[in-house]
C-alpha cells in the first residue's frame, strides 16, 4: 500500500520545522504523497495557527517545493480549518476539518489544552456535568461540514485526549453515544472521509487513535471511510505507527 500523510504541521502553524524538512524526512520514510495542513487563522487565539499575513506565503512556500521535488513525492497543500475560524479556503488542494474549542457565553474553551481547563469549563457553565460539555462539542462537530465544506474531518473525538489518563468522563455513557452519533450522522451526509489520527499517541496522552474503536464502527455501520493521519508536529513522527494501526482501514 502507497504510504501517504495528509495531516501534517509545520513552522507556518505549530509545527516544529520547515516544510522543507519535511518534505526531506518524508521521502527518507519512503512517503510518497505529504499533504501540508497547517492550521487556519483564528483571531480569538492566534498562538497557533497561520498568521493572518502570512497565508499567502505558506501557499506559495509549498506550491514551490512541490514544483522543487516533483518526481521524488507529491506534495499537496492544506489546511486544517477550524469550526470557529473565517480564514479562506480558497487556493488549497483539500480542507481537513476539525473542532477544537466550544464558545460559550463568549469564552472559546480549547478542547485539547489540558484537562483541568475542561473540568473548569464543565463546573463554570454546567455545574460539574461535564457530559453536557462533551454534547456541545459533538453538536459543533456535527456542523463541521456545513463550517468547513471539508473534505476530512479530523480528530472526531479530540474532547477524549485527556480521557484515557484522567478518567474524566464515561465514553459508554448513553448521552455521550447519542451525542457522537448525532454528529457522525449529520457530517456522513456530505463528508464520508475521517481520520484515524495517531497525534495523541506520538505526544504521550493516548495510547490508542482518535477515533475510538466504537466510534470507527458506528461510522463504518454508515458507510464512512478512513485514512491514516499522524496529525505530526515535528517530521520525526510522519506517518507514526501507521504500520500497527493499517489494519483499521
Amino acid at each position: 500500500m502507497e504510504l501517504f500523510d495528509l495531516h501534517v504541521h509545520s513552522v507556518f502553524s505549530d509545527g516544529m520545522d520547515t516544510p522543507r524538512d519535511i518534505v526531506i524526512s518524508a521521502i527518507e520514510k519512503g512517503v510518497k504523497t505529504l499533504g501540508f495542513s497547517d492550521h487556519s487563522y483564528t483571531e480569538f487565539d492566534e498562538r497557533y495557527c497561520i498568521q493572518r499575513d502570512k497565508q499567502a506565503e505558506y501557499i506559495r512556500t509549498i506550491n514551490e517545493l512541490k514544483n522543487e521535488f516533483s518526481g521524488k513525492i507529491k506534495i499537496l497543500c492544506a489546511t486544517e480549518q477550524d469550526f470557529y475560524s473565517t480564514a479562506p479556503t480558497a487556493g488549497y488542494d483539500y480542507v481537513i476539518g476539525s473542532v477544537h474549542y466550544v464558545l460559550i457565553d463568549g469564552e472559546y474553551i480549547p478542547v485539547d489544552e489540558t484537562a483541568d481547563i475542561l473540568k473548569q469549563a464543565a463546573d463554570k457553565y454546567f455545574s460539574g456535568d461535564i457530559l453536557s460539555l462533551c454534547e456541545a462539542y459533538f453538536e459543533n462537530v456535527g456542523k463541521v461540514y456545513e463550517k468547513t465544506k471539508c473534505d476530512i474531518v479530523g480528530h472526531l473525538d479530540l474532547i477524549t485526549k485527556f480521557n484515557e489518563q484522567e478518567q474524566l468522563f464515561d465514553e459508554n455513557d448513553p448521552r455521550y453515544i447519542r451525542a457522537y452519533r448525532k454528529a457522525v450522522d449529520k457530517i456522513i451526509t456530505d463528508c464520508k472521509v475521517f481520520e484515524i489520527n495517531t497525534g495523541a499517541i506520538s505526544r504521550g496522552y493516548r495510547t490508542t487513535p482518535y477515533p475510538s474503536e466504537n466510534i470507527q464502527s458506528y461510522i463504518r455501520q454508515k458507510g464512512g471511510k478512513f485514512i491514516l493521519s499522524s496529525d505530526s508536529h515535528q517530521k520525526e513522527t510522519l506517518c507514526f505507527e501507521f504500520d500497527k494501526f493499517r489494519n483499521l482501514l
